[in-house]
């Protein structure tokens, strides 16, 4: 590959955190989904007493597995597509420096599965 000028290098590393900003917007919202799925279980098996569970047409138990689900489906998406992003972009400037993001990647969705086997394994 020839050598790129600084402007033509400078667009790829502009680019490369641009793909690293939104996978950071899917990972925040990944664990807000998380969390919050995880929170709403966590409060009402504190409010058990509080609350008719005949008279909800979705428990809490329920709710907390499709919010830490979805979380962990959006996750999965935004990897996804940062990796179709990043490989399109790689193959046009190989030395480009490798970013860090699927790593914090990798952390939240450990942190999501372990929500939702804490959720599903406990009564």
């Amino acid at each position: 590959m020839s050598q790129l000028d600084v402007g033509t290098k400078l667009a790829f590393d502009r680019t490369r955190v641009a793909f690293d900003r939104t996978m950071m917007a899917w990972i925040r919202t990944s664990a807000s989904l998380i969390t919050f799925g995880f929170s709403i279980y966590k409060f009402f098996q504190v409010e058990r007493g509080l609350v008719k569970a005949e008279h909800r047409l979705i428990g809490s138990r329920e709710f907390a597995v499709l919010m830490v689900g979805i979380g962990l489906v959006s996750l999965l998406l935004g990897v996804v597509e940062y990796r179709d992003n990043m490989r399109s972009l790689i193959e046009q400037y190989p030395e480009m420096r490798r970013s860090r993001t699927g790593l914090v990647a990798f952390f939240i969705a450990v942190l999501g599965v372990v929500a939702l086997l804490a959720v599903l394994l406990r009564q």
